[in-house]
């Protein structure tokens, strides 16, 4: 069985896509969340990743690390899943965008960053960052109108991409970020997502720092 090393959910946006990743394989996980910003996360991690970050996730012996890793990995194990678009060129842009989305936007990460059980619209939001709005809105109606075909994701089916995009979404209802016709759509079918509803409401409901030791949860 997978085990999941995750951080706080109300605010590792890295550690939420690959556990998306995972509950949309349908296959059995638990995860065991570590409280960020404590002693007890670098002690824990030290001897399962020279990153010393989460996620993390624990097949048998084997460790692997960094969230773009993670579902790769999760994707080749469980190919039935279909986390990836069958299509080929649907899937090189499924990749080409969780790729974006793992390595850009850092405007907007820096001055949104993820805080589920918050509310706080009308912040001051500097303009690179509004820039990176604007093209996030652009990549998801293009990529809709594109391949979003026979669903309501960015290619029809959930796929790794969504999963990518997902703290994006929720940063978007934290900090008041218009939306309307097929970007308002696709935040609302991922925010329906019943795995995203788990997290939203375990990021509510969960103490700011999480002990190493909590007791492992288990998801079939």
């Amino acid at each position: 069985m997978y085990t999941l090393i995750i951080g706080n959910k109300n605010y590792s946006s890295w550690s939420l896509r690959p556990w998306l990743a995972l509950r949309a394989t349908g296959v059995a996980f638990t995860e065991q969340k570590l409280g960020l910003f404590t002693e007890a996360f670098a002690r824990h991690l030290e001897t399962l990743t020279p990153a010393g970050l989460v996620p993390v996730l624990l097949d048998g012996d084997l460790a692997v690390w960094d969230s773009l890793a993670i579902c790769e990995y999760v994707a080749e194990q469980r190919p039935e899943a279909r986390l990836w678009p069958q299509d080929t060129r649907a899937r090189a842009r499924a990749r080409s965008l969780a790729a974006q989305m793992h390595s850009g936007f850092g405007a907007l990460r820096q001055a949104m960053p993820m805080n589920i059980e918050a509310h706080l619209p009308g912040i001051d939001i500097p303009e690179a960052a509004r820039q990176d709005i604007s093209r996030m809105h652009a990549i998801w109606q293009d990529t809709r109108a594109e391949f979003g075909q026979g669903g309501p994701f960015l290619f029809g089916a959930f796929s790794i991409a969504d999963a990518f995009f997902a703290p994006v979404v929720s940063r978007f209802v934290t900090y008041g970020i218009a939306a309307a016709g097929p970007v308002r759509d696709y935040m609302d079918a991922v925010l329906a997502l019943p795995a995203m509803q788990e997290w939203m409401r375990d990021a509510r409901a969960e103490a700011t720092f999480v002990e190493a030791d909590e007791p492992y949860r288990k998801h079939r």
